[in-house]
């Protein structure tokens, strides 16, 4: 009976995958469909692929990795083929690595990344008010505040590559029940998301208000992770650890807030309403994935522990 239970089960979480790939697919597609149809450079699903032609917005400097796609596109196919195939065959007749030094290096220079970031953010959209909040659009070269702009953003992207380095050594650890489809398809959409908007669009605009949250969150979350990788004894008493999900659930809603105001009120808005539409879906996508993560491993957890006792 215990068998029959697990194969339906591993039947239904193939299903369940599908379905959120299938998700994670239709969304990249509406994405490039709307940008490219908005710039009047394809008229249809079979030009789409064009959009890898498409030169970048004009940037007299272009940042890093950001003059093609490709670049990016290969570094996302790297990290996928890595962590859901090569790396498990890789560690197939490995012992795991421990990784204790260079996880403790790993989580602080997330801490102070993300905390500088966010400070230097705050300060310049909280404080300082350098835009609107009801329509924050790109800054036009010349500006006083561009150069802030487009650093600001480059910073929040090349976070988003080093983050993949959390999936990497979750497979040179063997903690493969870590490697979730939450955990990769958060990295690998927020990453694509983030490279999209500056490539179709421009750098800074409403993005910057996303990385002002995240950047608060991650570094509560990366400080957590040093403690538990510094004292991996004391992981289990931490207990504010609930609340880093709490803390995320926030972000999402406040995300999709933000966006859905300026869809519905700042309609001359010059930030492209298909960008706002594509965070307001994955703010949803979001909130419902870390929300049943809560609900399993915090809620249904406790209620199971109650009735044991």
């Amino acid at each position: 009976m215990k068998s029959i239970f697990i194969r339906q089960s591993s039947f239904w979480s193939r299903i369940y995958y599908a379905t959120e790939i299938a998700n994670f697919k239709f969304v990249v597609f509406r994405f490039a469909i709307s940008v490219s149809n908005e710039k009047g450079k394809c008229n249809n699903a079979k030009k789409m692929f064009s959009l890898l032609e498409l030169p970048p917005q004009e940037d007299p400097n272009p940042l890093p990795l950001t003059s093609s796609p490709w670049p990016i596109l290969i570094i996302l196919a790297v990290y996928m083929l890595f962590v859901l195939k090569l790396g498990k065959i890789l560690m197939r007749n490995r012992e795991p690595y421990k990784l204790q030094r260079v996880l403790r290096i790993y989580n602080l220079i997330q801490v102070a990344y993300n905390g500088i970031f966010f400070g230097v953010t705050f300060y310049y959209l909280v404080v300082r008010v350098i835009c609107n909040p009801r329509c924050m659009e790109t800054f036009p070269f010349g500006h006083e505040h561009k150069n802030l702009e487009r650093y600001v953003h480059f910073a929040y992207f090349f976070n988003k590559i080093l983050d993949l380095l959390d999936t990497v050594f979750f497979v040179l650890r063997k903690k493969y029940k870590q490697i979730s489809f939450l955990h990769v398809y958060h990295h690998a959409i927020v990453l694509f998301i983030c490279y999209a908007t500056m490539r179709f669009y421009g750098t800074g605009g409403h993005l910057n208000s996303v990385g002002l949250l995240n950047s608060f969150v991650h570094a509560v979350m990366y400080f957590y992770y040093f403690l538990s990788a510094e004292r991996p004894g004391v992981k289990a008493s931490i207990w504010w650890k609930k609340y880093i999900t709490i803390i995320q659930l926030i972000q999402f809603v406040l995300a999709f807030i933000h966006a859905s105001y300026v869809l519905i009120f700042s309609r001359g808005c010059g930030y492209p309403r298909c960008l706002l539409i594509l965070l307001d879906v994955q703010a949803l996508v979001f909130m419902y994935m870390f929300g049943k993560f809560y609900y399993i491993t915090y809620i249904r957890t406790a209620q199971k522990k109650q009735k044991q006792s």
